[in-house]
């Protein structure tokens, strides 16, 4: 790691005491963003992701000045290199170009190890790689396929995707957090990707070093390449091959040295050599090299050490017997690896224990390797038996490997329930991608078998694009139309449950345009299409005419057959959200009619998608309790529904999140509390989904300290990632701005004008569900800090109309507090018009309380309003409205003190 200077140690300790940017900036008299800048690179040095883990971290190292903490290449916690295959047998040679790779990664961010297949590539950046990069991982990309080069070193280092996030998104956020070590194997057949991909992330990261293998360069500015030349230690490597198959081997150097020069010092040539030591003896070996060699010598378009490779690998095939050859050639359908059930697949005229005998076999001849309980073919020697292959062959062992690809896919699918389906998936994905791969479009029951398997089996993994394509190759392989729309709808679910929503409705139009010979199926699509563009109108959504909407509800009303209750229960939701007189608003009646109809169905997805318009419709009209009602049930209908099932999936994790929102709503801090960090949560983990509804709660229960530190690290974390287009998080920068505004730490205007940068707006005329909570922050830090010139403004747009009401009880009794507190004329009138509101929330209603006591003089009642805020946990608000009681002012200022609230 590098050095700690003694100002970042101060601010290190600082952090591990867990105090914010802007109590370290006091203490150490710099300012907010000096503090920001220390903290950033302090992450960096320490390889951690935010300051929670920064401060996990730094308790240890307080106290050890500027030597900071151990770290070196790996980054924190001295993790070992990920993925990193087991060496099954000693590494000989190489210390020179083991040195050279050393010292070129000392010095470049990215070095290409190059050579020719067989020379040792992959076994040298292994050996390295376990040397210098704890902390990193090691991605094998052979059986990568082109497109998919970012989810393997993602997947690598333990990631998956976080919508509205892209993958790629996710890895450079991660990585740009620690120093790590990326060793991309084998990049040769996707070359292009992994160079584009490489220039990004030492763009992005500037703690991420790569180590690549090719056969040849990936053609990246700054690229240093080191050429792997034949093995100095050959003879060395041959004798300790053929002791592992004749201990009593011996023989002349020179002879060895002879067969060496022959084999080009290439390692995987002079290990299938040695193989053949126990049967033939040195003078054999050479003799049968000999005849090989000879035959390729005229060959043109090949250099020497690819003719003695082909020559080692095609003499070793030749001696092989006639059942050894059928099987070696037929296992090279698998890229990734097999296990002896997908051996056995490929030769079905074998036992099981005559497969097992002849992998034994084609492992001793170092023809396969064994790992495990699964075995696997170098890629250059899969790729020599993958051309012994007749065009028969090859369309036979195709369609035995897509067979035993939907059978493998759908045993998995049926073990998501169970804890250890992923590393088993994560074996074969790369085959069953295949498989799929080697099929074309067209009615093909096996091929669409395996392609809403892998749909079901990606979604479950987070896999979420991918899962949408593969559910598209569903379609296209369907036996009719409707087949395919079905296959479409599961597409849509997908897109639904990672908030792409435009995608979805293009999904489901399609898919209701394939289903014509079903009239159901089309309203289905219909029905659906109408829900999304009214329900999570993103993007084009927000724009789709009200007359087209209106079209596809006639269009789905008219396509229905009679009798079919779900399909009754999607058109009356579908109703419901068309009337709602907005888009995300939803007719109450006609919510309600829904609800009844979904309920019949006895369907929870169906029920909780109508209780969500009901929700939507109280919320719009201020019913906020009614509204959390509906949430509540909500949550009890997904709670045992299956993640991993993308027809659920978009219910569920809109019920997760309206379940905060709507608690905070009625002001039950207590249950917005612990919805916060569920880990039924399917997307609890987000940090730009979690954090959020973390500052909010804390801002609201006087948990300042842990308030601003979250804020701060989503801040950070927002700027590193390029500050992505997530408004939502907007309301959570105005509930911090309010926290450091109640300090008067000068920083409130600060954090609101980060509200309005994460809404992506100049003011808050363009962002109207941000008026309220921004509304509320500065009504309720005027009212604290007495700033009763703000009054008359603060209370006009309090009593304004919100775009969103869920926050306006809060503004609204805070900004009538505000107005007692000014003396304004029309306080009692304002007192007045925010019951109505205070009776929607707990919180808004002990705080109409005091503010009534306030003007009115009436301690009982200030006693009564400090009780109810103890109630819901509103600990500052308790402890201000005990600084208002003379007999209990001392108390509430001992509090104020412990909050370092003036």
């Amino acid at each position: 790691m590098n050095e700690v200077s003694a100002r970042e140690a101060e601010v290190l300790e600082a952090v591990a005491e867990h105090r914010s940017n802007a109590q370290i900036a006091r203490a150490l008299h710099i300012s907010v963003r000096t503090v920001e800048s220390h903290v950033s690179s302090l992450l960096r040095k320490y390889g951690v992701t935010d300051r929670r883990e920064l401060a996990d971290l730094a308790g240890p190292q307080r106290g050890a000045g500027s030597q900071g903490g151990q770290g070196g290449a790996g980054g924190a916690g001295g993790a070992g290199m990920s993925g990193l295959p087991a060496g099954r047998t000693s590494f000989v040679g190489r210390s020179s170009e083991t040195t050279a790779v050393r010292t070129a990664l000392g010095q470049s961010r990215l070095v290409s190890l190059l050579g020719p297949g067989g020379m040792g590539k992959t076994r040298l950046a292994a050996v390295v790689g376990a040397e210098l990069g704890a902390g990193g991982a090691f991605v094998d990309l052979v059986p990568v396929r082109d497109g998919l080069v970012t989810r393997a070193v993602a997947t690598a280092v333990g990631l998956s995707e976080r919508p509205p996030q892209s993958l790629e998104q996710v890895l450079i956020e991660h990585l740009q957090q620690r120093r790590s070590l990326l060793v991309l194997d084998n990049c040769e057949h996707v070359v292009d990707e992994v160079a584009a991909l490489a220039e990004q992330l030492l763009r992005t990261c500037p703690e991420v070093t790569i180590l690549a293998t090719s056969r040849e360069r990936l053609g990246v500015p700054a690229e240093t390449t080191v050429l792997l030349p034949p093995l100095d230690d050959a003879t060395k490597l041959f004798a300790d091959r053929a002791r592992a198959v004749d201990p009593d081997f011996t023989a002349p150097d020179d002879d060895l040295a002879e067969i060496c020069a022959r084999l080009d010092g290439m390692p995987l040539a002079i290990e299938l050599a040695a193989a053949r030591i126990g049967s033939l003896g040195a003078d054999g070996v050479r003799a049968a090299l000999d005849d090989r060699l000879r035959l390729l010598a005229g060959g043109r378009g090949m250099d020497a050490r690819h003719r003695s490779l082909g020559a080692v690998i095609g003499w070793s095939h030749d001696l092989l017997d006639d059942q050894e050859r059928l099987l070696f050639r037929r296992l090279s359908i698998y890229v990734g690896g097999f296990d002896l059930d997908a051996a056995s697949v490929t030769s079905p005229e074998l036992s099981r224990g005559e497969v097992a005998d002849l992998l034994g076999r084609l492992t001793d001849k170092s023809l396969a390797v064994r790992r495990g309980t699964r075995w696997r073919l170098l890629e250059t020697i899969r790729e020599f038996a993958r051309e012994q292959l007749t065009e028969d062959e090859l369309a036979t062992a195709q369609d035995r490997c897509l067979h035993w690809a939907a059978d493998t896919a759908a045993a998995l699918e049926s073990r998501l329930d169970d804890s250890d389906w992923q590393p088993l998936y994560d074996e074969v994905a790369g085959d069953l991608r295949a498989a799929l791969a080697a099929t074309s479009a067209g009615p093909d029951p096996t091929a669409h078998r395996l392609a809403r398997s892998l749909g079901h089996l990606g979604f479950a993994r987070r896999e979420f694009l991918e899962s949408v394509g593969h559910y598209r190759s569903a379609a296209e392989r369907a036996a009719d139309g409707v087949g395919a729309a079905l296959d479409l709808r599961s597409a849509a679910d997908a897109t639904l449950a990672i908030s792409d929503a435009e995608t979805g409705v293009r999904l489901l139009l399609d898919a209701a345009d394939r289903a014509v010979a079903d009239g159901n199926v089309r309203a289905t699509m219909l029905a659906l299409a109408v829900i999304a563009v009214n329900r999570y109108p993103t993007g084009s959504l927000y724009d789709v005419p009200a007359e087209r909407s209106e079209q596809l509800l006639r269009q789905a009303v008219d396509s229905a057959r009679p009798g079919d209750a779900q399909v009754t229960a999607l058109l009356a939701t579908a109703k419901a959200w068309e009337h709602g007189g907005r888009r995300i608003g939803a007719d109450p009646e006609l919510a309600g009619e829904a609800v009844e109809a979904a309920r019949r169905t006895g369907d929870p997805v169906l029920i909780a998608g109508a209780l969500d318009a009901s929700t939507v419709a109280a919320g719009n009209a201020g019913r906020l309790r009614e509204a959390r009602s509906y949430a509540v049930e909500r949550m009890r209908l997904v709670g045992p529904l299956p993640r991993h099932e993308p027809y659920a999936a978009a219910e569920i994790i809109d019920a997760f999140h309206v379940a905060p929102t709507t608690a905070t709503a009625v002001g039950d801090l207590p249950a917005a509390l612990a919805a916060v960090g569920s880990p039924d949560d399917p997307v609890g983990d987000h940090p730009y989904i979690s954090l959020p509804r973390l500052i909010r709660v804390c801002a609201l229960t006087g948990q300042f300290d842990a308030c601003v530190e979250h804020a701060d690290a989503l801040w950070e974390r927002w700027q590193r990632a390029g500050a992505p287009p997530i408004e939502w998080m907007a309301s959570a920068l105005s509930a911090a701005a309010m926290v450091h505004g109640l300090r008067d730490d000068g920083l409130f205007e600060v954090w609101q004008a980060r509200a309005l940068e994460v809404a992506q707006c100049a003011d808050l005329e363009d962002a109207p569900w941000l008026a309220a909570p921004y509304t509320f922050a500065r009504a309720r830090v005027a009212v604290q800090l007495g700033a009763v010139e703000q009054a008359t403004d603060v209370v006009r747009r309090a009593f304004a109309e919100f775009g969103e009401r869920w926050w306006a009880p809060y503004a609204r009794t805070a900004a009538a507090e505000l107005a007692v507190v000014a003396g304004l004329p029309d306080a009692p009138d304002l007192l007045a018009s925010a019951a109505a509101e205070a009776a929607e929330n707990d919180w808004a209603a002990a705080c109409l309380a005091r503010a009534t006591a306030r003007s009115t003089g009436d301690l009982d009642a200030l006693g009564s309003a400090a009780e109810a805020f103890d109630r819901i946990g509103a600990r500052f608000e308790w402890a201000c409205t005990l600084a208002l009681l003379p007999d209990r002012a001392a108390e509430g200022r001992t509090e104020l003190a412990l909050l370092q609230v003036p």
